[in-house]
C-alpha cells in the first residue's frame, strides 16, 4: 500500500471520525492487507453491495466507503461505494464538493477495479449530477440483477439435493455451471453465503461436501482462501469435515497455498491479527519469509 493510497484512509478519517463506526475502515484496510474480501469486524459476513444503500451505507460511513471503493476485491462492492460517496458530494457545501473531488480523482487513480476507476471518473467529470448516478447505479443493476435470479435457481438444485432428487455427480456439474455463470456477476458475499449453507446442511452428505471443496479448490488463490477458510473456521465444521477438507488441500495445493489457508484460518478464528502477522517473522518448510501482496498473494 503506497503513500498516496493511505492518503484516502487518513485524510478522511481525519476529516470524518467523529462519524465513522470505530473501527471500520481500519478493518477493512486490514483485510486489503491480507489480500481478502472486505468483511465485518466479527467477521459474520463479506460484505456486499446491499450495503451501500440507504441506512446500510449510513451505518458504514464515509471513510469506510471509500476504502472499499478502492480496495474492495470484488468490484460490484467497489462500485456500489461509488454511490452515497457520489450523492454526498452532489448534496454537499462547495467546500465538502471541493474535498469529494479530490477523493474521487485519488480513487480514480488507486482503485483496483477498472470499471470503479471509469465510474470515478464519469461521475467527477459530468459534476455528480443526478444522470450520471443514474447510470452507474443502472450499470450495476445489469451486471447484479440476472445473476442473482440465476442464484435463486439455483437454491431449487440445492432443494432437489436434499431430497434425494439429484445425484452427487450431477450436483457437482449443476454447482461448476453456476459458478462460471454469476463468476464476476454475483457479489462474492452471496456466493460465499451459499457454498457455507450447503457445507454446514446436515441433510447433504459428506461425499458432496468432498465434490465441492474439490471444485473450490481449483478457484484462483484469493477465491480459494477464503472460501477454504469459511469452511474450516465455521463453527458447523465437524471433525470430519474438517478432515475431508485438509485432505483435499494436501492433494491439491502447494504448501504455499495451504500455509497461506492456515494463516487466514488463524485470522479468522481470532487466533492472529494482522499486526501479529505484521509483526512477527513468518517462514515457511523452506525458511522463506511470507509477505502479502495487494494482488491478494502471499509471497516470499
Amino acid at each position: 500500500m503506497g503513500p498516496s493510497s493511505t492518503v484516502i484512509a487518513v485524510t478522511m478519517a481525519q476529516r470524518s471520525a467523529a462519524i465513522r463506526p470505530p473501527d471500520l475502515a481500519d478493518h477493512f484496510v486490514a483485510c486489503s492487507k491480507l489480500g481478502r474480501h472486505l468483511t465485518f469486524e466479527n467477521e459474520s459476513r463479506f460484505v456486499i453491495s446491499d450495503d451501500f444503500r440507504g441506512d446500510r451505507a449510513r451505518m458504514i460511513g464515509p471513510v469506510a466507503t471509500a476504502v472499499a471503493s478502492v480496495w474492495s476485491a470484488d468490484p460490484l462492492v467497489a462500485q456500489a461505494a461509488l454511490l452515497p460517496l457520489g450523492a454526498t458530494a452532489r448534496d454537499g457545501t462547495p467546500d465538502r464538493r471541493s474535498r469529494y473531488e479530490e477523493l474521487f480523482a485519488l480513487i480514480e487513480e488507486h482503485a483496483i477495479g477498472g470499471a470503479v476507476q471509469e465510474s470515478a471518473r464519469a461521475l467527477l467529470e459530468d459534476g455528480f449530477d443526478d444522470a450520471r448516478l443514474r447510470a452507474v447505479e443502472a450499470d450495476l443493476g445489469q451486471r447484479l440483477n440476472p445473476a442473482r435470479h440465476r442464484y435463486r435457481a439455483f437454491l431449487g438444485v440445492v432443494r432437489h439435493l436434499i431430497d434425494g432428487k439429484i445425484s452427487p455427480g450431477a450436483f457437482r456439474d449443476e454447482f461448476v455451471e453456476f459458478t462460471y455463470a454469476v463468476a464476476g456477476r454475483l457479489d462474492f458475499g452471496i456466493y460465499s453465503l451459499c457454498l457455507d449453507r450447503m457445507v454446514a446442511h446436515p441433510r447433504i452428505p459428506l461425499r458432496v461436501k468432498g465434490l465441492l471443496i474439490q471444485e473450490v479448490v481449483k478457484f484462483p488463490p484469493l477465491i480459494c482462501r477464503e472460501l477454504v477458510t469459511n469452511v474450516l473456521a465455521a463453527p458447523a465444521t465437524d471433525a470430519a469435515l474438517a478432515a475431508l477438507v485438509r485432505d483435499v488441500m494436501a492433494k491439491s495445493l502447494s504448501a504455499e497455498a495451504v500455509l497461506e489457508v492456515h494463516l487466514l484460518e488463524a485470522v479468522k478464528r481470532s487466533r492472529l491479527s494482522v499486526a501479529d502477522i505484521e509483526r512477527q517473522l513468518r517462514t515457511d518448510a523452506g525458511g522463506h519469509a511470507i509477505l502479502v501482496d495487494r494482488a491478494g498473494t502471499l509471497v516470499g
